[in-house]
């Protein structure tokens, strides 16, 4: 089974057991070592790089990603 299969199927639990599972997911990545940090952080960064370049993704502004946060948190 595929991520993204084992994605879809969840996304069908009602909201309640999605924020379980998530929770569980969450703390299970508080176990992992420095290096497992460091590898996932440069994936992500790579990742999120190769978006940029590609054009999936676009830069914003500082000031307006806070902006955006405020908002959204009040």
């Amino acid at each position: 089974m595929t991520v993204h299969n084992i994605e879809k199927e969840l996304m069908k639990l009602d909201t309640g057991s999605r924020a379980k599972l998530a929770s569980k997911l969450l703390s299970s990545l508080d176990d992992l070592s420095d290096s497992e940090n460091e590898k996932l952080w440069a994936e992500e960064a790579f990742r999120r790089h190769n978006d940029l370049t590609k054009g999936n993704a676009k830069l914003q502004p500082a000031d307006v990603v806070f902006k955006n946060a405020r908002t959204r948190l009040k």
